[in-house]
């Protein structure tokens, strides 16, 4: 089964698998919450799935992201969190 996600909601739901709230996703990405808000409701639309939380796993099992995939850099830098032994 292939799932064919816009390139914004590859990147919001491998963030959500990293663990990055909203906020974090909105600094990272540049976006606003709601829009962030938007990307996540239409991926999980896209992968038929009623949980946010059900995002975590499905980028690993669709090679969006691997189990060994961190946050950047720069992604940490734009999160805009300080150290606080998350990523």
């Amino acid at each position: 089964m292939s799932i064919h996600l816009t390139e914004r909601e590859r990147e919001v739901v491998r963030l959500i698998s990293l663990g990055c709230s909203d906020e974090d996703m909105a600094n990272i990405l540049g976006i606003a919450v709601p829009t962030v808000n938007t990307h996540r409701m239409n991926a999980m639309h896209k992968f038929g799935v009623q949980k946010a939380t059900l995002l975590t796993r499905l980028p690993i099992k669709h090679r969006i992201s691997s189990m060994k995939d961190k946050l950047t850099a720069a992604e940490k830098r734009k999160r805009g969190r300080r150290k606080d032994g998350w990523n």
